[in-house]
């Protein structure tokens, strides 16, 4: 069918909207407190769902669905549901985190989450995790970036083929428009834009999902003709090999220990949970937040298999690219004027939501972690409120540049997540050895982290090892060398943040 007017008007509607809704927080921000958690006074319920946005990003939109699609020469690879296994994972971790972490964030009066380690270790462990924070965090919202772009690109490329760059203009306009509101709004305004883009993402996904059911000649009955013989209902592989990413116990081990280390120190979602009002809102609304993820992701799972369905009945004239492209084509090519514009304005609302609170964790991050502290520890808290927009402004430019530098990436889902995973290890590790240990030392844990980090880049350039055993394997390392090495040295040091028990 191609995009219409229709279509470009309501996606039109949607980016001048939301970002005109964003903007108008920046009456409410009087400190750099409120810029980065606010004013504390947020329903657990909006910080859950804000968190559950943050999480999703175009990468979840157009590659689980390609997950599911795909044909691969094992089930555990893919093409089918066995990637909920890493979600089942996600849940898990969930329930560690409120029992390990929040309580040791809520302890102090803490703006991002490497004051805690700090806390613990001293001013060295903290700028160290921040700084990998900050490289993590950058590279791995520039793959982001770069596959929001892809949409954009898409849908352009229906109507205006000959014109040149559309991917260089896809960046821009999604990076700027985002920045525009997180820049003037701060976390209020990515809380609260994160609530409408996700009602707006899934909504619109649920359209896609109807509108694909109808599409199919003999509806669900033929779904699952075409389906089951694929092996595309398939939840669970038991196989024990760690070259595969969706086994069960990839997904669930490996898949823990990555939300452990997403959730628990990755200043992106723990800026959320310092928001809340309470430690007790903060866990309900991580905890609930874990549900409805399982959700939308078995939602996008199904996606890709009646796409799946669909081109068995109407193949693609010409072949795709990538299996990224797949539903991209789908919503530009084959639904209905209107719906079109609407789901393609719900792909724009998971990156922008995304992208919104990479920009204000990364600000919260270089302002607190090391501007305030290191350059410039003694100016008014209006001076820090500037410099931390101006910070925005600029990470929005570096992830801009870094998202023009990812064209080449071949599976941007993966990529994004190979990226956070690499350094995620070394991180939980450090954290792991603050809150369960009396015994781990700053040059302990700053040795683990250090060997950790060139253990990660070694399984990833010289093995074949699935990327969702990284964050297992690294968190090991940092762990296991951080406490031999902070025995050796026989430092004295603080006590551990979490309990009050020898361990």
């Amino acid at each position: 069918m191609g995009f219409s007017a229709i279509d470009y008007l309501v996606l039109l509607l949607y980016l001048v909207g939301i970002t005109i809704f964003g903007t108008r927080f920046r009456s409410s921000q009087r400190t750099v407190r409120d810029y980065f958690v606010g004013a504390k006074n947020t329903h657990w319920l909006v910080i859950s769902l804000s968190i559950v946005a943050t999480e999703t990003s175009t990468l979840t939109l157009i590659g689980v669905p390609a997950i599911a699609y795909a044909n691969y020469a094992r089930p555990e690879q893919g093409g089918n549901f066995t990637y909920l296994q890493v979600v089942f994972g996600y849940i898990v971790a969930r329930f560690i985190i409120s029992l390990l972490f929040i309580p040791a964030y809520f302890k102090g009066d803490l703006l991002t989450a490497y004051e805690l380690l700090k806390m613990r270790f001293g001013v060295k462990t903290k700028n160290f995790a921040a700084s990998l924070f900050l490289i993590m965090r950058a590279l791995a919202e520039g793959v982001r970036v770069f596959a929001a772009s892809l949409v954009l690109s898409a849908v352009l490329s229906a109507s205006l083929p000959s014109f040149p760059s559309l991917w260089l203009w896809s960046i821009i306009i999604v990076g700027l428009l985002t920045l525009i509101y997180t820049f003037e709004g701060g976390i209020a305004a990515v809380i609260w834009t994160d609530l409408i883009q996700l009602v707006i993402y899934i909504c619109g996904s649920l359209l896609a999902a109807y509108e694909l059911l109808h599409l199919i000649p003999g509806g669900w009955a033929q779904v699952v003709a075409q389906a089951a013989p694929n092996n595309k209902f398939q939840m669970f592989s038991f196989a024990w090999d760690l070259h595969v990413p969706f086994t069960f116990w990839a997904g669930l081990l490996g898949g823990t220990f990555l939300t452990m280390a997403s959730h628990g120190t990755d200043q992106l979602l723990v800026q959320r949970l310092l928001t809340c009002r309470n430690q007790r809102d903060s866990q309900k609304a991580l905890i609930t937040s874990g549900f409805v993820v399982l959700f939308q992701f078995a939602l996008f799972l199904l996606i890709g298999v009646l796409l799946f369905a669909y081109y068995k009945f109407f193949p693609f004239i010409t072949p795709l690219a990538s299996n990224d492209q797949v539903f991209l084509t789908f919503i530009v090519q084959r639904l209905p004027h209107g719906i079109s514009g609407l789901v393609i304005a719900a792909i724009f609302a998971a990156a922008m939501s995304n992208l919104s609170g990479s920009l204000n964790s990364l600000a919260s991050s270089t302002t607190i972690d090391f501007y305030r502290p290191l350059i410039n520890p003694r100016e008014s808290d209006e001076h820090y409120l500037k410099i931390s927009r101006w910070f925005t402004a600029s990470w929005g430019i570096v992830l801009i540049c870094i998202a023009i530098a990812a064209r080449r990436v071949d599976s941007v889902f993966t990529a994004g997540l190979t990226i956070a995973s690499l350094v995620y290890g070394p991180m939980l590790g450090a954290f792991l050895l603050g809150v369960l240990t009396r015994r781990a030392t700053q040059a302990g844990v700053m040795t683990g982290m250090a060997v950790s980090l060139v253990f990660m880049l070694l399984i990833k350039f010289m093995t074949a090892i699935a990327w969702t055993w990284y964050v297992l394997m690294g968190t090991i390392v940092c762990f296991a060398v951080g406490y031999t090495v902070s025995m050796l040295t026989k430092q004295a040091a603080a006590p551990a943040l979490a309990a009050d028990v020898e361990r």
